[in-house]
């Protein structure tokens, strides 16, 4: 394999560490994938679409403004706007005019929305046990939180 030439000031990685990216790289590829297919055997909603609605019942109102949105969903505004397209295509959400400045826009969970959500939940709870939770003892998961949180807020 050919080694990208690093600057020299930036430590090389134990094999230890090198070890831990790559799993990590297969993980972030993997993990919503078989979510996503787990999803989609039980003809339930796609990930990004369940994570959408799961936020917005989370909101107060259930109401999010669309970047904020995007933000927490980690994804584009247009990517989030094509998503929030869809869901108000199938009754599962409204877009209003944000009351603030009349310029943006706000996604709000419908009763149908909420409906969809639910029936979907178990799927999704039981492919995270699956994938995830069953392979991480419960006296870890407490250290791991913290650590993955603090790397999603350098990325």
């Amino acid at each position: 394999m050919r080694m990208v030439k690093s600057d020299d000031r930036v430590q090389r990685m134990t094999a230890t560490e090198e070890d831990f990216v790559r799993a990590l790289g297969r993980v972030l590829v993997a993990l919503p994938r078989a979510v996503e297919q787990d999803m989609a055997a039980a003809r339930r909603l796609p990930l990004s679409e369940y994570t959408a609605l799961m936020y917005l019942s989370e909101a107060p109102h259930r109401t999010m403004r669309m970047s904020e949105l995007a933000a927490v969903s980690n994804l584009s505004l247009s990517g989030m706007s094509r998503i929030v397209g869809r869901l108000e295509q199938r009754g599962f959400v409204e877009r209003t005019k944000c009351d603030e400045d009349g310029r943006g826009w706000n996604a709000v969970l419908t009763e149908a929305g909420l409906d969809a959500l639910e029936d979907s939940w178990p799927i999704h709870l039981a492919s995270v046990r699956r994938h995830v939770l069953d392979h991480i003892p419960e006296e870890d998961l407490t250290r791991l939180a913290e650590v993955m949180k603090r790397i999603a807020d350098t990325a």
